[in-house]
């Protein structure tokens, strides 16, 4: 499994979180839409109406989201190249959220296997690579019947050690601030290396100019975070979803599997 093909490819899906997901009239959605019903703006080609102004026409969350290549795989291989239309539709809405998962966990070990300093658990990522690989080949009941939350668990033990390893190299006494509350919190500046950030809300948060080098960033809640001029070059566990949920211009550094969303200035 390639980063690329852990990359959502529309070309190759039929809509799927256009359609498979709901979302409330909010200051991400300009409208409420049930789990199922296909979205306003979805043409007959699966493609958006709108793509090229979501966010000016009030559709800012659509921007975001990120189905780490789950939407190619459920539409091409699970249901083997049939569409909503004429397969079984809630199997296969229901399907899509499990497989983002999956893939998700996917793009984490694979980034883990490029670090140098996670060598001595690279075996066993590498077979848990192969295990959850399998799991996305699997037929829609079997992914339905999968315990994801057990399957994430015994990942994530994986995760946290090649964590560790990366950042022993960099401060090993850094400060632990996993699950920390930083929402607002003013960070212009902060030398945040070897941080661990797994979990921490930093909604609005203030990280201009801050080094976020080989800081873990699983699950850290980077919603309007200001990374205007940050170093986030090799941050660990970065996601596209949260870089497209922060803000940022054209001097933040970005690892380089992902890539500068539009919207930055």
């Amino acid at each position: 499994m390639s980063i690329r093909e852990l990359r959502a490819d529309c070309a190759n899906c039929f809509g799927l979180c256009c359609v498979a997901l709901a979302f409330t009239a909010s200051a991400d959605f300009a409208t409420t839409k049930a789990v199922g019903e296909p979205c306003r703006n979805l043409r007959p080609d699966y493609r958006c109406g709108i793509h090229s102004r979501l966010r000016e026409s009030g559709f800012p969350g659509c921007t975001v989201y990120d189905c780490f290549g789950a939407g190619q795989q459920v539409s091409q291989v699970t249901f083997g190249g049939t569409s909503w239309h004429d397969a079984d539709a809630r199997a296969m809405f229901d399907v899509f959220p499990v497989m983002r998962q999956l893939h998700e966990l996917l793009w984490y070990m694979t980034s883990a296997l490029t670090w140098s300093a996670a060598r001595p658990v690279h075996k066993d990522l590498r077979r848990e690579l192969a295990r959850v690989t399998d799991l996305t080949n699997g037929k829609p009941a079997e992914l339905l019947a999968l315990d994801v939350a057990a399957v994430r668990q015994d990942v994530n033990t994986l995760l946290l050690k090649s964590s560790e390893l990366v950042r022993a190299d960099v401060r090993p006494q850094k400060k632990d601030r996993r699950g920390a509350d930083l929402i607002g919190a003013k960070l212009k500046g902060a030398d945040l290396r070897g941080a661990n950030l797994r979990g921490a809300y930093l909604i609005g948060a203030d990280l201009r100019d801050a080094d976020l080098r080989k800081a873990d960033l699983i699950g850290a809640d980077l919603r309007d975070t200001d990374l205007a001029g940050a170093d986030l070059s090799d941050a660990l566990f970065l996601s596209q979803t949260q870089v497209n949920a922060a803000k940022g211009n054209a001097v933040t550094r970005l690892p380089a599997a992902l890539t500068r969303p539009p919207h930055w200035t």
